[in-house]
């Protein structure tokens, strides 16, 4: 981000000190919209820090007076100490306040000496302009933290956030952060000590590693991404890191889309060897889940065991096949050849893994060879990966592999029980898939997508309430149903998982809404897909 607001200077012509103003007048939209009448007669409290952050601030604070409201602003630390642009900005402020303008700003310098007295002073203070706060602003640290807070800072932190904890006191006030909530360091998804835990962040250009990823993006609140003039270098910056947006996915359905000659094989058929006697509840949720998908046709191939049981659950439009089987009822090597058979005739993507269960070696040797002899894009999950690792496997191109574990499945793929291995999600996920030429979807709290070229994207839809049995069968059914269209229709198959991705976590978010996390299930992921289309195209 700073080498994009440089070339936004040299290209443009822009001064820096207007990409300041840029940023303080998008916060202050957010901010008064996100309150509207609830600020009447309440002042803001912006905290400032001597650095660019600080400056952010101090512009929001001019802005917010000018508008008419009532503004107290606590820097830590002396005019003098800063510089640049936010100089300037705390220069104005220092003015404003010592000729007693129009309306009310009192602007205060603290000394590191009295920073945690004059902080408590100020935050706990009544009498000013009819009692609490509406927002506190934090504008202390911005994006060049990369170490732990010092004691006072920490303080100051923590006393803010926890006090938003209670939101039945009567003072309860919106708690915003500019960039990032001070004391994340915005490259890494890990929390490196005290930090605010805002209800809301407003960041500039585009969001940042810790605006999005887990952990640390647990901490931002409601993330709002401002333009302030410089998107035009976001988009042709060297990056590699990636969040989904909702245009993205719109353009890939407008390439799938259903013309006037479609029919059902136009439309891709997808094949999921899973299931088996234990586990045939996996195999009925990935096979809905594929169907509702856009795909043309689904075919479920299972051990002949657990075929009527898949059969008389599925929905009516998902076809099923029998397999030679194992004694524990698991399909077994000797359905290679008839599988193979199939995919060559009509299959266009296959998914390997739904409750197909490892147990076995007749079961496990099974999935390495239609991996290695795969005529098709294949989508391994769940007891597939299992077969797999730790993972020695290639893949290319013309016949993608995708790869959907989570946290634990990974580390096996990895070959290591040691959790420090994935503490950088981003890195590891883009390492991984490089090594062996894979998609990669590592899910979790905010899941990711990373491909054979180094890139990676986060996933900004979903919630908790996935977290439970069955979603990660949906997300497979999904995936593979998406698949077998892009390959029937020549899409690339990252940005096809990306927004298959993108889509299921949108319909997790719907049945939150509709039925609340605690409650929401699987089957209720898969119902909600169709709104979740309708929203994108809508």
């Amino acid at each position: 981000m700073r080498e994009v607001d440089r070339l936004t200077t040299e290209k443009y012509g822009i001064p820096s000190i207007l990409l300041m103003e840029n940023a303080a007048h998008a916060s202050a939209r957010v901010i008064t919209e996100k309150l509207r009448g609830l600020i009447a007669g309440k002042p803001f409290l912006i905290l400032c820090g001597k650095g660019n952050n600080g400056g952010d601030g101090a512009a929001l604070a001019r802005i917010l007076w000018t508008m008419g409201y009532n503004v107290v602003v606590l820097l830590f630390g002396k005019v003098e100490e800063t510089k640049g642009d936010a100089r300037t900005n705390f220069d104005v402020l220092k003015k404003i306040d010592s000729e007693k303008l129009h309306g009310s700003l009192n602007f205060i310098e603290l000394e590191e000496k009295d920073f945690e007295k004059g902080f408590h002073t100020v935050f706990y203070r009544r009498s000013f302009s009819g009692g609490s706060y509406c927002c506190v602003v934090d504008a202390l640290l911005g994006t060049g933290l990369t170490r732990p807070l010092d004691e006072k800072l920490s303080y100051v932190t923590k006393i803010i956030s926890e006090k938003q904890k209670w939101e039945q006191r009567k003072d309860e006030y919106l708690l915003v952060s500019l960039d990032i909530p001070s004391g994340l360091n915005a490259d890494s998804n890990e929390p490196i000590g005290e930090k605010v835990h805002a209800d809301i962040t407003i960041t500039f250009s585009s969001p940042k590693v810790a605006n999005v990823v887990a952990p640390a993006s647990s901490y931002n609140g409601e993330l709002y991404i401002a333009d302030i003039g410089s998107r035009k270098f976001v988009s042709e910056s060297k990056t590699k890191t990636f969040v989904t947006e909702k245009s993205f996915v719109h353009g890939w359905i407008y390439n799938t889309k259903f013309s006037s000659a479609s029919y059902k094989n136009k439309r891709g058929h997808a094949l999921l060897v899973a299931g088996s006697n234990n586990y045939a509840g996996a195999a009925v949720l990935a096979g809905n889940a594929a169907i509702v998908s856009g795909v043309g046709l689904v075919t479920i191939a299972t051990a002949e065991s657990a075929q009527n049981s898949i059969a008389s659950r599925v929905l009516p439009e998902v076809m099923t096949r029998g397999l030679p089987e194992t004694e524990s009822g698991a399909a077994s090597e000797e359905a290679f050849d008839e599988i193979d058979e199939f995919i060559e005739k009509s299959i266009d993507a296959v998914e390997i893994g739904s409750g197909l269960s490892s147990s076995d070696d007749s079961t496990r040797r099974l999935v390495r060879r239609l991996v290695e002899q795969r005529r098709t894009p294949v989508v391994i999950d769940a007891d597939g990966l299992t077969s797999l690792a730790p993972f020695d496997l290639k893949g290319s191109d013309e016949l993608p592999l995708v790869l959907t574990p989570h946290e634990g499945e990974f580390l096996k793929l990895l070959g290591t029980k040691d959790k420090e291995a994935v503490k950088d999600r981003v890195a590891v996920g883009r390492e991984f898939a490089q090594k062996h030429h894979v998609i990669l979807v590592l899910k979790g709290e905010r899941s990711l997508i990373a491909a054979p070229d180094g890139r990676v994207v986060i996933n900004p839809t979903g919630n908790s309430g996935l977290g439970k049995a069955g979603n990660g069968d949906t997300l497979a059914g999904i995936i593979v149903g998406f698949a077998a269209q892009a390959a029937q229709m020549q899409v690339d198959m990252f940005e096809t998982t990306v927004a298959a991705v993108y889509l299921a976590g949108l319909a997790g978010d719907i049945a939150a809404e509709k039925y609340g996390k605690r409650s929401m299930l699987a089957s209720d992921v898969r119902e909600c897909l169709r709104e979740a289309f309708q929203s994108i195209t809508n």
